[in-house]
């Protein structure tokens, strides 16, 4: 028995020296990069994910370059200190060969070997969504050609596209069972969006969804869970607290008896919807806070759409800016207490000094330099325009600084965007008329992508705002 147990305490001693001496000699070395391999995803052509195995724990990151094209080194993101790593690859093109080397991010001289791996085309099906069909190229500012605009799909399948100017397609994701009601750039690489199957209509929505573009899901939310009690239409957005702020669509029972209805009748009315990363509900509004469906005239016409809100946007100061299409009026909201703080737009609270009001409106959204851009769909005239008004809000005064009246061709009844690229161009989506424009301040068309679904808003990319093609390590 004394023999046996001695045996063993021998042969724990050894192991113990042998894990000590291998401690030992890890802790003096450099990692070692045992494996890698390509992951089999099976998403997008122009993004691949590589896995890599550590025989110690390290950070890594990839250097990647075009086959050939060795003055041009593009970096991925750098991976979290362990074992295993998955590290993806954006800004790739299609049907291309490419050359990558993995490098522990301490000791960037510690390096895998040169490998290899091929990008196949992009289905037919997505690029025949959006094409390039005009442009005029010595026109185009500086930092359009060096941008990216992005514009998203609202039926099935939901599709987001970002293209550059010469009309590449540089990212996509497709949601074959939802469309993308509302997508924003969360720079520099993730994408906040709110999505619907089509049982919801045009603009409505049931889920939040954040995305990196890399593929990897970061948050999805869905209508019924914790605060989001509402369905959401229009908007989704992040405030200064890094809370969702939403646009809601609520049902409201309203005596409208006085008005030649009933004393149950029901109003649809809008709504501001906050919540936390986790759903839960932290501030809610209603347009009846302030105004009440009773008394407005015609209530009984518009009470299955009352006032139609279809823009939100935070103003410099952290409080709302809400557009209604059917009143054509624009307010600014108390992002604390609810207050309305005034109104813009026919009957409004500003007086104005010169130009003439807008009509139905979409995408209104103010600058720092206080300046409201809005994109006035035009039902009367049946041309549509980029309208900017400059406001003073202690004098409640405004002007209208700059009308452009889009050609007879691009008008859009509903729906559509207006952002400012430079002081003398902007980006338009004329929605019902499929195309994206970049257009300046003559009304010249200087740039357009045609599509083959309704673009409901495009959104302007500056180069700086989007990692997509990363040449410095993180």
């Amino acid at each position: 028995m004394a023999i046996v147990d001695k045996t063993k305490r021998i042969s724990f001693i050894k192991r113990t020296i042998s894990f000590l001496f291998m401690l030992a000699f890890y802790s003096c070395s450099n990692p070692e990069i045992a494996i890698v391999k390509i992951a089999e995803t099976g998403r997008s052509p122009l993004f691949k994910t590589i896995e890599v195995e550590t025989n110690k724990p390290a950070s890594l990151y990839i250097c990647y370059w075009k086959k050939g094209k060795t003055d041009t080194v593009f970096i991925s993101d750098t991976s979290q200190q362990g074992l295993l790593h998955r590290l993806t690859l954006t800004g790739l093109q299609q049907n291309s060969a490419y050359v990558y080397e993995v490098a522990v991010a301490d000791k960037p001289s510690s390096k895998s070997d040169i490998r290899h791996f091929s990008t196949e085309d992009i289905p037919v099906e997505i690029l025949d969504q959006a094409f390039l069909v005009e442009s005029d190229h010595e026109a185009l500012p500086e930092n359009f050609k060096k941008g990216y605009v992005m514009i998203y799909r609202r039926d099935l399948p939901g599709m987001v596209y970002i293209v550059n100017a010469r009309g590449e397609l540089v990212w996509y994701n497709h949601a074959k069972e939802s469309g993308y009601k509302v997508v924003n750039l969360i720079k520099p690489d993730r994408l906040l969006s709110l999505n619907a199957p089509l049982s919801y209509p045009t603009s409505y929505g049931n889920e939040i969804a954040e995305i990196k573009l890399d593929g990897d899901t970061l948050l999805h939310i869905k209508k019924g869970e914790k605060g989001f009690d509402k369905t959401i239409h229009h908007e989704i957005l992040y405030n200064q607290a890094g809370q969702l702020v939403t646009l809601t669509a609520e049902d409201k029972t309203v005596d409208l008896s006085d008005a030649g209805g009933s004393k149950t009748d029901t109003v649809t009315t809008d709504g501001i919807l906050v919540l936390d990363k986790q759903g839960n509900k932290i501030w809610e509004w209603s347009v009846a806070d302030i105004l009440s469906p009773a008394t407005y005239p015609g209530i009984l016409k518009e009470k299955k759409d009352w006032l139609h809100a279809n823009s939100l946007s935070i103003d410099t100061d952290g409080n709302y800016i809400i557009s209604f299409y059917l009143g054509s009026q624009i307010w600014k909201v108390d992002a604390t207490s609810g207050k309305l703080i005034w109104k813009l737009g026919k009957s409004g609270d500003f007086k104005l000094t010169s130009g003439t009001w807008f009509g139905e409106s979409h995408a209104v959204h103010k600058t720092s330099s206080n300046e409201i851009t809005l994109f006035e769909n035009g039902t009367g005239s049946k041309q549509s325009a980029i309208l900017v008004y400059h406001i003073n809000e202690e004098k409640k005064e405004t002007f209208l600084k700059t009308k452009i009246v889009l050609p007879e061709n691009f008008y859009s009844e509903r729906m559509g965007s207006a952002y400012a690229v430079t002081d003398s161009t902007w980006l338009v989506s004329a929605a019902q008329s499929r195309n994206v424009l970049l257009i300046d301040s003559s009304g010249k068309v200087l740039w357009r992508v045609s599509t083959a679904f309704i673009p409901y808003r495009a959104v302007f990319i500056p180069a700086e705002d989007l990692s997509l093609f990363r040449t410095e390590k993180k």
